[in-house]
């Protein structure tokens, strides 16, 4: 069986790790950025399966990279899941316009996580 990679980003570190850990325990091998920037030169290298993505953070948010990803040919194709504490209506549709493939609200569950990926793949 191969191994799937998931890529989490995000700028905290106990989001970062509670993702992190929800993903592990379902077999999935985990890397992780702590920025946008951080996030483009990952899944170039790594090619992970799947971003699941903060939107608020300093330098690059998660809007910008997840636009910068769908431009490059070598990224454009990961599946970008944000999850964000913004989760308005409007939020929901400018995720999806930057090419998103859904927005999940924290406080999230572990179900919702594990949800998404079926939903991915």
């Amino acid at each position: 069986m191969a191994y799937r990679k998931v890529l989490v980003v995000d700028d905290s570190p106990v989001d970062l790790e509670n993702l992190k850990s929800i993903l592990a325990d379902t077999g999935w091998v985990v890397l992780t950025a702590k920025d946008g920037a951080e996030s483009l030169a990952c899944a170039k290298a790594e090619k992970p399966d799947v971003i699941f993505m903060d939107v608020i953070m300093p330098e690059m948010d998660g809007f910008e990279a997840c636009r910068r990803l769908r431009k490059d040919n070598m990224t454009k194709d990961i599946p970008v899941v944000f999850v964000t504490s913004k989760n308005q209506r409007a939020d929901r549709v400018w995720a999806q316009m930057q090419g998103a493939k859904a927005l999940l609200a924290k406080p999230y569950t572990k179900d919702q996580i594990i949800a998404q990926l079926k939903d991915l793949g």
